[in-house]
């Protein structure tokens, strides 16, 4: 095996591949969209997901809306763009997460 990739059993419904510490992961296979919904659900894009959200919403809000909360001015409609910021990133990257899972040997 030695830290190679390797595609899991086709009856699993898992492929190996590399984590970005080189240890080999698992990671969710699958092929209709009620499949990558009941992966999202079940909180298989949550690992890497929330990183990127942190990281991205952080950036967004500090530019976006920055001035208004260091200026005292926020109100319930800014702290929902806040959330914005972050639930954004998070969807898009778990897309992009489940896109790169995805079963392509099924036709669909």
């Amino acid at each position: 095996m030695g830290g190679e990739p390797q595609v899991g059993d086709e009856g699993t419904g898992t492929a190996m591949g590399v984590s970005g510490d080189g240890r080999g992961v698992a990671r969710p296979r699958w092929s209709h969209p009620s499949e990558g919904l009941r992966l999202f659900l079940a909180g298989a894009t949550l690992r890497t997901a929330w990183k990127v959200a942190a990281v991205v919403g952080t950036v967004l809000s500090a530019v976006n809306q920055g001035s208004v909360i260091t200026d005292g001015d926020a109100t319930p409609v800014t702290w929902v763009r806040v959330g914005v910021n972050y639930l954004v990133p998070f969807l898009v990257s778990s897309v992009g997460f489940l896109s790169a899972c995805r079963d392509q040997g099924q036709g669909t």
